[in-house]
């Protein structure tokens, strides 16, 4: 079945002065879809949220939330409600009172609050705490309040400014799964900031990766991962080797003295026409020279080289590979009954790099 429309986006502009901070864009997302806005400091995409929220007024375009236009429309007027990093909870109430604070300044009936908080505390594990203040809980728990007190309003859309920001990476984690979960079974559209790759891949039905106020690509956790669409995607999804070359026939670049078969290059591109070849580094598979292969098979291109350097990384090796023309490329080796231990890899040691061909992304 089709989903129906949560948000829709048109020409979206923000301007501060002379300062443009969102670039005239379009997005839609759909209704219970997990949705993020991904970037670095400064590319925008807090202050999309804020627009969504009512905190600030396009400077032009325009924002459909349910079927209504609404950037015009106060903040309090919108079915939205926001989830920041600092939580905002109150310290002189306890945790019941601030989930219900909404539900009182709204004037719900108090037996109907009651019901509400309740619901919203099972939902967020904290059913036991209902009487702590916030300064008797954890940041992860706190967290939940936040998160208690945004859902116990049923807004039709929820938005999140980094709301894990604050946590260490073992509670993040954590936190991420339990979001996840959260969402799925209240089954509200969350519209999610973040600067975290990580964390987006792993929470997101889609993603949007944001840049100096513009989308440079909206799709899947896979395809933008898998299949970036240029270098600035590439680079900020996780590590990718970036390969210079020029198109030598169908199907094939030459990068300085090496021609590499590369499946995904198609008719838009020409002989001679420069491109960028990217491969992540967990596809990068690295073997001995002078033993029997046992990662690099037939079907992988391969290269010879030697190790550069190499980083312990507790979950495998990061090696720092100089080919033999005078390329680099970075491999990540996961651990696995027959990994190599960092300390038989050594300075110097030649060895042969393979990759599947269907592994080399080209970018635009």
């Amino acid at each position: 079945m089709e989903q129906s429309e949560a948000i829709r986006i048109d020409g979206i502009t923000k301007k501060f002065g002379d300062f443009v901070a969102v670039d005239n864009i379009d997005l839609e997302v759909s209704s219970g879809e997990f949705f993020s806005l991904l970037g670095p400091s400064g590319c925008g995409k807090t202050t999309m949220l804020r627009m969504l929220a009512g905190f600030e007024v396009p400077t032009s375009g325009s924002i459909v939330l349910n079927g209504e236009p609404v950037e015009n429309v106060p903040p309090h007027k919108r079915n939205v409600n926001m989830v920041f990093q600092s939580y905002a909870l109150f310290d002189h109430l306890d945790v019941q009172d601030n989930i219900a604070f909404g539900l009182k300044r709204r004037k719900v009936a108090k037996e109907e609050i009651g019901r509400r908080v309740g619901d919203a505390l099972e939902l967020v594990d904290l059913s036991t705490r209902a009487t702590a203040r916030p300064n008797e809980l954890s940041g992860g728990q706190r967290q939940r309040v936040a998160l208690a007190r945004a859902l116990v309003n049923k807004p039709q859309v929820l938005l999140l400014d980094e709301p894990l920001g604050a946590l260490d990476l073992k509670l993040r984690r954590q936190m991420q799964v339990e979001l996840k979960a959260i969402q799925r079974e209240v089954g509200i559209t969350f519209v999610y900031v973040t600067h975290d790759q990580e964390e987006a891949l792993s929470m997101s039905d889609r993603i949007a990766v944001m840049s100096a106020g513009r989308v440079i690509q909206c799709a899947s956790p896979e395809e933008v991962y898998e299949h970036p669409s240029e270098e600035f995607v590439a680079g900020f999804i996780g590590i990718s080797n970036l390969l210079q070359g020029k198109v030598e026939s169908r199907g094939q670049v030459r990068v300085g003295d090496v021609c590499l078969p590369v499946p995904d290059l198609d008719d838009s591109y020409s002989v001679g026409d420069s491109v960028q070849i990217a491969v992540r580094p967990e596809k990068v598979a690295v073997d001995e020279i002078d033993k029997p292969a046992y990662k690099i098979v037939a079907d992988m291109f391969t290269v010879q080289g030697e190790i550069e350097s190499m980083v312990y990384l507790g979950v495998g090796n990061q090696l720092t590979l100089r080919l033999s023309n005078g390329g680099r490329l970075v491999a990540l080796e996961q651990a696995t009954y027959r990994v190599q231990s960092h300390d038989q890899w050594k300075i110097g040691q030649p060895v042969k790099v393979g990759w599947h061909p269907e592994h080399c992304m080209v970018l635009k």
